[in-house]
């Protein structure tokens, strides 16, 4: 009898022992499916105590919005305890050189924008698509090559930017369900076409494609009714569609440095583009004003107006007139844009009173053969 309860005491222990290991290593699995580090449970149960307190320090309000802001910081990725903070609204992590957004991402559906610019991220997640809420993604200066088709399920997105990813060269098609979607920065990056679904985004007002690859613009330009910027600096542009006369809206349009080669007439009778531009020079995109001068990012869009055809291989050489001087002390500055909206309406009347004259030409040879 002892040995029969001995043997049965070491069975009900050891069973005991066996129940205890498995449901050990059950919660380690879920823990790391989570994001958090392999380990110890109740070593890694105090790393996640730590970091999540660091974590909360980095938590700020502004306007009454709840932001996690890490600047300058080692954070190649982010832990799964952050997911306790799912009440943040904004995220706001730069120059950490943070590899990827996590997976859990979705568990912040209260996150309304998303600013991880500068860093070393090289994908955007399928999951990002399940951020409903979300009406700002900010992905510049990033590693990034493709745009998942997921992200036309962000159906509140307002503002996105993905400049300087440098391999980025198109689109999903899902993109046009996009239907909120007001601001698009793609400077910097490989496009040699401006993709369809970009143009048939309906309420889209601003959109800075420089310092790409194209080579041409579409036809149906004008479908982008509510348009009123359009940066198209340093491209491959040979010409420009007559359609692009047809937006009524646009009143900033940014050529220079491109192979234009002419300007359509039929660009004369667009109104809404002014000649005002930056005192410097040459108009340079808002994004990288805003680095140097801040305080440009709270002034009106109307003061950004103008267009510019700055160094471009155009036929027709053309030069505004000096400013006639009311007095001989009148040494005020010549303060207009030299290639502005004075240039294009020259350059267009010059360029018909030369067809007209070539046109004349013809008539009187032909009269002269004839006769």
């Amino acid at each position: 009898m002892v040995g029969v309860v001995a043997y049965g005491s070491v069975s009900s222990i050891k069973a005991l022992w066996e129940t205890r290991i498995k449901k050990s290593k059950e919660e380690e699995q879920k823990r790391t499916a989570r994001g958090g580090a392999p380990g110890r449970l109740s070593v890694g149960a105090w790393e996640d105590r730590a970091i999540l307190a660091r974590l909360k320090q980095k938590l700020q309000t502004e306007d009454g919005r709840l932001i996690l802001r890490i600047e300058q910081e080692e954070w190649k990725a982010l832990p799964g305890c952050l997911v306790q903070l799912s009440q943040v609204q904004e995220w706001q992590i730069h120059r950490t050189g943070l590899q990827k957004i996590p997976h859990f991402i979705p568990n912040f559906q209260n996150l309304l924008v998303l600013d991880l610019s500068r860093n070393s991220i090289t994908e955007i997640p399928k999951q990002i698509g399940e951020l409903t809420r979300l009406k700002e993604l900010l992905l510049s200066y990033n590693r990034i090559q493709r745009v998942p088709e997921e992200l036309g399920g962000c159906e509140s997105l307002e503002r996105l930017e993905l400049s300087m990813n440098w391999d980025l060269s198109e689109l999903p098609d899902q993109f046009r369900n996009l239907t909120r979607l007001q601001h698009l920065d793609l400077s910097l990056n490989c496009f040699s076409v401006l993709p369809d679904c970009i143009v048939a985004l309906p309420a889209l007002v601003w959109l800075d494609i420089g310092g790409n690859c194209l080579q041409h613009l579409p036809e149906d330009i004008h479908r982008m009714e509510k348009l009123h910027t359009l940066w198209l600096q340093r491209n491959e542009l040979e010409r420009l569609p007559d359609n692009i006369s047809r937006m009524a809206s646009l009143d900033t349009l940014v050529l220079s440095s491109n192979r234009l080669r002419d300007i359509p007439p039929l660009m004369e009778g667009m109104s809404n583009l002014r000649s005002v531009c930056p005192r410097s020079g040459e108009p340079v995109s808002p994004c990288l004003w805003s680095v140097h001068h801040p305080q440009l990012r709270t002034l009106s869009p109307s003061i950004l107006r103008f267009v510019n055809f700055r160094d471009n291989p155009l036929i027709l050489d053309v030069t505004l007139p000096p400013i006639e001087r009311t007095t001989e002390d009148d040494e005020g500055e010549d303060d207009r844009e030299m290639f502005g909206r004075e240039f294009m309406q020259m350059y267009i009347q010059e360029s018909r009173k030369r067809a007209f004259a070539a046109l004349n030409m013809h008539r009187v040879n032909q009269t002269d053969e004839d006769s």
